[in-house]
């Protein structure tokens, strides 16, 4: 018997018979071809590609009538990319310059675009490395005629073991045998977790090395909750896995009850759950789940999925306008650019910044390069008669910051008058608090604007010095630190005494230890990835707000993040056992 303990991306209890899959990589060494191959390799590179984006569509076509819309469309990303003229002239002149096989030029030019992404800091971009590797893979299969493993001709129940799943190995699986799965690699926002979530498959990703622990045929259960996986469990451990499992079942039935009930306390006090979106794509599984609108739209990935281009004025308002007719009438909060010089531009520069994180990222670029800023702004104003939109302003450090930015909001809207375009003239305008300086002027802030978004993810770490990226001090970022609470208990009572609306949308929205605690504190918002939303409101739904204050007063007076943890880890139990 052997205790791995990992990452839970998708929750879930099984038990079941292991199959090991071996690491797959395809090394590509160069070759050159003679002048007269040329033509005949750039036609092979592209045959590839066409053959490609058909199965790439069929199996797009596929996961969607299996598993919904939104999970079909993370393909959408691969196919972006294999569309992408940018890209296919790349490996042309690769192919044409340096005399190379059509095999040799695809791999040259996908692992450019994959170290790309991996320099990136934010962990959701970082991880599409995987998605780029996954799409070089196929189109070498293709072109070497190496057909690709794809779990489809099991005949009983498995769990599959692997160094790595690519996102669409996971969206091909067959969820008939595959009964769950664990992985030496990956994170929580990848898009493999991402379709394990969606597809209902307890997953438990970045294991180590626990390919060299486990052979086929072994018994292992995997606690997808927890992160826990166990390599030949003793009886004792599977009687006890049976009844978390029992269990589970029963609380997810519980969990989809509340779906369609609203987010309000015994004693009568609403409050709003909403979902945070990277994109259109998000928005029906938000919803399925109980969202009463966006409260962030993160539009960095438009500019992302267009690899190195900049989207124009039609993309953004396209985007927008999509994501308006999905939620139906439900508010949609856009934030503006978020992107900084360590994620998108920092490898185009001649020189790169030393600490992009604490550089020329977010609305500060944006203030530096107006024109583009202009473009996003045009689009999310003639947006704005389309449905409840508002505009939010990301890491903002100082009020004349934020009195900039609205006042290049003001020209775009006076271009606009000139132009004959509509728009809302009244359009809400927010910020997020996500620098400590605009969490201590809050008040002075809140004068400002119609509305407060508080980013904890990036709070605590300006808060506590501490990069969640860097394995080193990762472990130092805790969002139960009584110095971060205050701070965001103080921007509450700012945004309250000032008539103005509140809501958090980092991670700790959507992790149910701290709900009680956020709404004790007077939060009227949470904002948080779909999946997570009927657990939430379960918690809500099960407490009134005079606990709920006890609960903010009790940990308000503690001056430890381990006492603050312990205290609601326990307080929570009593409500959803099964979370913890």
């Amino acid at each position: 018997m052997e205790i791995k303990k990992g990452i839970g991306v998708s929750p879930g209890v099984v038990i079941g018979t292991a199959i090991v899959l071996d690491a797959e990589d395809l090394l590509i060494p160069k070759r050159n071809v003679a002048p007269d191959q040329v033509a005949g390799e750039v036609a092979r590179f592209h045959t590839a590609i066409d053959d490609s984006l058909k199965d790439l569509t069929q199996l797009r076509d596929e996961t969607a009538t299996k598993y919904g819309k939104e999970i079909g469309g993370i393909v959408n990303f691969h196919l972006g990319v294999l569309k992408d003229k940018s890209l296919l002239k790349q490996v042309d002149n690769e192919i044409k310059t340096q005399l190379a096989t059509a095999e040799y030029a695809v791999s040259s030019v996908m692992r450019r675009y994959a170290q790309q992404f991996g320099q990136m800091t934010d962990r959701y971009f970082s991880e599409r490395v995987k998605d780029v590797h996954d799409i070089e893979k196929r189109v070498l299969r293709t072109l070497i005629g190496q057909k690709h493993e794809d779990l489809l001709h099991l005949t009983s129940d498995v769990i599959v073991i692997a160094h790595d799943l690519l996102p669409s190995q996971t969206a091909a699986l067959d969820r008939t045998h595959v009964k769950g799965f664990a992985t030496d690699v990956g994170g929580r926002t990848s898009h493999t977790a991402i379709v394990a979530r969606a597809m209902g498959i307890p997953a438990v990703v970045g294991l180590g090395d626990l390919t060299s622990h486990v052979s086929g045929g072994d018994i292992v259960i995997i606690d997808g909750k927890n992160g826990v996986v166990i390599v030949n469990p003793d009886a004792d451990q599977i009687a006890e896995y049976r009844q978390d499992q029992a269990s589970f079942v029963h609380h997810e039935n519980e969990l989809r009850e509340l779906i369609n009930l609203p987010a309000e306390t015994k004693d009568g006090h609403s409050v709003s759950v909403q979902a945070n979106i990277e994109g259109t794509n998000d928005i029906p599984l938000a919803l399925s789940n109980g969202a009463q609108g966006v409260g962030l739209y993160r539009t960095e990935f438009l500019y992302l999925s267009m690899m190195g281009k900049e989207p124009t004025e039609e993309d953004h308002y396209n985007a927008y306008a999509e994501a308006l007719a999905g939620i139906d009438g439900r508010p949609l909060v856009i934030r503006t650019l978020d992107l900084g010089a360590d994620k998108y531009t920092q490898a185009q520069l001649a020189n790169p910044e030393r600490n992009p994180f604490l550089g020329d990222r977010s609305i500060r670029m944006c203030l530096h390069d107006i024109p583009m800023f202009k473009r996003q702004l045009r689009a999310i104003m003639r947006a704005s008669v389309l449905g409840d939109v508002r505009i939010m302003f990301p890491m903002i450090s100082t009020i004349m910051e934020l009195r900039q930015a609205k006042m290049i909001l003001k020209d775009v809207t006076e271009e606009l008058e000139d132009d004959g375009v509509r728009f809302r003239e009244d359009i809400p305008i927010g910020m997020m608090i996500e620098v400590p300086a605009v969490a201590l002027m809050a008040d002075q802030c809140a004068k400002e604007v119609n509305f407060f978004s508080i980013g904890t993810n990036d709070l605590i770490q300006y808060t506590l010095a501490v990069d969640r990226t860097n394995e080193k001090v990762a472990g130092l970022f805790c969002p139960a630190h009584p110095a971060v609470l205050r701070l965001i208990r103080d921007v509450i009572r700012a945004a309250a005494r000032n008539s103005i609306s509140c809501s958090v949308c980092g991670e700790m929205a959507g992790d149910p230890l701290y709900t009680l605690l956020l709404l004790g504190l007077g939060l009227n918002i949470f904002s948080m990835n779909g999946p997570d939303i009927p657990e939430v409101k379960k918690i809500i739904r099960s407490t009134t707000m005079e606990h709920a204050k006890q609960v903010a007063r009790k940990v308000m007076s503690f001056d430890s993040e381990r006492q603050v943890m312990h205290f609601l880890r326990e307080e929570t139990r009593k409500i959803i056992p099964e979370a913890f």
